[in-house]
């Protein structure tokens, strides 16, 4: 029978899901699909946190389809190659994704969509992870921002003359029925980690403007990898905010500023934003590298803050992750 595919990324959740919403309304059954993607995966550590966290919330997901006759079919390798076997497979009447801003990804969608239109099948991709994304906040002269301030200013001028979705639920009746074995973390090559991503918190909101800079205070809401991996809406969090939260609500913004930098100045991935910079002669001695990542500096508040990142977000390697991702697992908003 034709379906259609849904294929989950950083929208880990059934609720509030904008291309899921979409699929389910195709009036075609929807195969949800997640893709273990071996081009990121491969630089990882197998007892990685971000890998279980994945894992967990779609076992989560999982046991809710099943309950309703469905299942997430779970792949690993190449997205490229994956696809081409869920081609042949599956009579596809389309595929419904949520958009990613990221430059690795903007690269493997535009590869997806074009194996797709090869096969007359139509690839619908939506806005779901951001309230305004790409275009819809920039300048005058439609150049994109480059400072905070101006940017956020428009951003909250923009949100108070928009409509934000409605939040929704899965149609169950309209998933594919399916069942599939749901792998073990180690068929897929992976092994508990330790470290446990906290559930995020909305209710330090109300005092997060006196406490978020006060390190010595357990005060941040831990929301940090839920909207990297979309556990839950950024339309739902927004959605709890009162107005006396806008310190809050500003930390939102920022992170939606960063994402459209990203977007615009991909570069930034590996080069200064500003050339400026460049010419910055760096010490570079490994020594002292590794005795920052083990907290081992000297300096307390250095020490104690990468001994909590080390607790929270990754265990410690003389080659640890990168900034970005230290503070997604973290959770330090």
């Amino acid at each position: 029978m034709k379906i259609s595919v849904f294929w989950f990324r950083r929208d880990l959740r059934l609720d509030d899901n904008t291309a899921l919403r979409h699929a389910l309304n195709s009036g075609l059954p929807v195969l949800p699909v997640f893709i273990f993607d071996d081009n990121i995966i491969e630089e990882l550590s197998p007892n990685d946190a971000r890998i279980n966290f994945i894992y967990d919330n779609l076992h989560f997901i999982n046991k809710e389809l099943n309950a309703h006759g469905s299942a997430v079919l779970i792949l690993k390798g190449d997205p490229v190659k994956v696809w081409e076997k869920l081609i042949a497979e599956y009579d596809i009447g389309g595929v419904f994704l949520n958009r990613d801003y990221e430059p690795y990804a903007l690269f493997r969608d535009g590869k997806i969509r074009t194996l797709l239109k090869q096969s007359n099948i139509n690839l619908h991709d939506f806005k779901d992870q951001v309230i305004f994304e790409r275009d819809e906040i920039v300048k005058e002269d439609g150049k994109p921002y480059t400072v905070f301030t101006p940017y956020k200013k428009r951003w909250l001028a923009n949100f108070a003359t928009s409509s934000v979705a409605s939040p929704d639920t899965a149609v169950y009746k309209t998933f594919m029925p399916l069942n599939v074995p749901f792998p073990g973390l180690s068929d897929l090559g992976f092994v508990k980690s330790k470290i446990k991503v906290k559930d995020f918190d909305l209710s330090v909101a109300n005092h997060y403007a006196g406490t978020r800079d006060l390190p010595g205070q357990d005060a941040t809401s831990y929301l940090g990898p839920h909207l990297r991996f979309g556990t839950i809406s950024i339309r739902r969090v927004i959605g709890q905010l009162k107005p006396h939260h806008e310190v809050f609500l500003g930390e939102l913004v920022w992170r939606e500023f960063f994402m459209q930098i990203l977007y615009h100045f991909p570069e930034v991935v590996d080069r200064n934003f500003h050339t400026k910079y460049d010419g910055i002669a760096w010490r570079n001695n490994e020594i002292e590298f590794d005795k920052w990542c083990m907290g081992e500096t000297g300096y307390p508040l250095v020490d104690a803050g990468i001994c909590q990142l080390n607790e929270t977000c990754l265990l410690y390697t003389s080659d640890a992750a990168d900034e970005e991702d230290s503070v997604d697992l973290g959770g330090r908003r």
